[in-house]
């Protein structure tokens, strides 16, 4: 049976006084008023650019980012690799509005994966299409609304970066995931990662569409997307989420009044999780899978089902992963029983990846018994080690 109980494997390099500063970011992420007036805060500051390093830099940013460059990154890819665990560095930045820092960001995200190349202890590349397009490009793209000559220009830069950043993966061998956003962006996402998949995951999965199963319309697209994939002759491989816009999302479809696309409730979006695991493991001789969850319940679920079709932990075309800084219960104690573990490690100027640590302590709050049971395990991990040292200096 598979345990996520065991805290010494969980925390085995984690000081205690980095467990305890987790413990009080944690204990005031479980307060909603707080999140909510200190996001509202946070995104002020950072657009009246205001100074935010000495508030963030060894707090939130230090708990959930790897570092403001690649090489400050170094020394938690490092401790990854000793405990099993692969690093998927993700380049922070989204939402910008110039051609500039499209660029930027495409030529960071191509540095990640010739790391990747070089370095064994990192799993995927990963970036996002807000990181190389604008936002109300995508969003129009998705509409269907007809672009003008300038904005089809546009479009076509943006394939052209996706393209590069593909093929890069392609000539090095270095799986790259493309993220998943908010559903009125999603489906112009979906047709460009449909064409970047039929053109490079031909001999193998190079390309990774993540879906977000607490849309309604998810499940039924991962089948008939799997269904089209053999039909055209190239492996798909998804990234399997719950989803990071809930909030977001039902607001939206409240205010302009149309349906929600998500799924009404956490056990129906649970279900269709479950699902969409369960679909992927009885195919997995078609296609490839990175199951991004940060359920307890649905991780065993995933390896009791490779047990129950005969796959070894680490099987090549399995994969599980969690957020930096989340789960480490999880992430641990699967990496220690052989599976293929990794922690999603987004990097950045701390400014860039403000967006980024608003969604984790919205998630953390949002999410029922995510941040409790992150406190129960520090706390009950910090109370074993005074046991210890307690017993030790009694011997």
């Amino acid at each position: 049976m598979l345990s996520f109980d065991n805290t010494k494997i969980a925390f085995s390099d984690k000081s205690t006084k980095s467990l305890r500063k987790a413990y009080w970011m944690f204990w005031l992420v479980k307060n909603p008023f707080l999140v909510l007036l200190g996001s509202w805060l946070l995104t002020l500051a950072n657009k009246l650019r205001l100074p935010l390093h000495w508030a963030l830099r060894n707090t939130v940013f230090e708990h959930f980012c790897g570092g403001e460059t690649l090489d400050e990154c170094q020394s938690t890819i490092d401790a990854l690799g000793k405990k099993n665990i692969k690093a998927v560095l993700d380049y922070a930045a989204e939402g910008a509005e110039k051609e500039k820092e499209f660029d930027e960001a495409t030529r960071r995200i191509i540095a990640t994966i010739e790391l990747g190349h070089k370095n064994k202890n990192i799993g995927f590349a990963v970036f996002k299409f807000t990181g190389i397009a604008r936002f109300a490009l995508l969003e129009k793209v998705g509409s269907l609304d007809p672009l003008t000559a300038s904005e089809s220009l546009e479009l076509e830069r943006v394939k052209q970066r996706a393209d590069l950043i593909c093929q890069k993966a392609l000539e090095l061998n270095v799986q790259v995931m493309i993220d998943a956003e908010e559903s009125w962006i999603q489906s112009a996402i979906d047709e460009i990662t449909e064409e970047l998949m039929e053109r490079y995951n031909k001999e193998r999965p190079v390309v990774f569409h993540t879906l977000q199963l607490y849309r309604t319309d998810k499940l039924y697209y991962l089948k008939k997307l799997t269904a089209l994939a053999r039909q055209k002759k190239f492996m798909p491989g998804y990234k399997l989420v719950r989803g990071a816009y809930m909030e977001k999302e039902r607001k939206r479809a409240s205010r302009m009044g149309y349906a929600s696309p998500i799924h009404p409730d956490k056990t129906s979006t649970d279900a269709a999780f479950d699902d969409a695991v369960r679909f992927c493991i009885d195919h997995i001789d078609q296609l490839a899978v990175c199951i991004g969850s940060h359920n307890e319940l649905s991780n065993s679920e995933a390896a009791f089902l490779m047990d129950l079709n005969e796959l070894e932990n680490d099987h090549p075309s399995v994969f599980f992963s969690q957020l930096m800084g989340m789960s480490d219960h999880i992430s641990y104690n699967m990496a220690d029983k052989g599976f293929n573990v990794s922690k999603y490690v987004p990097y950045g100027p701390l400014r860039l990846a403000m967006p980024y640590l608003i969604r984790r302590a919205q998630e953390n709050t949002s999410v029922a018994g995510q941040t409790g049971r992150e406190l129960f395990l520090i706390r009950q991990e910090i109370m074993r080690r005074k046991k210890e040292s307690s017993s030790t200096n009694q011997n």
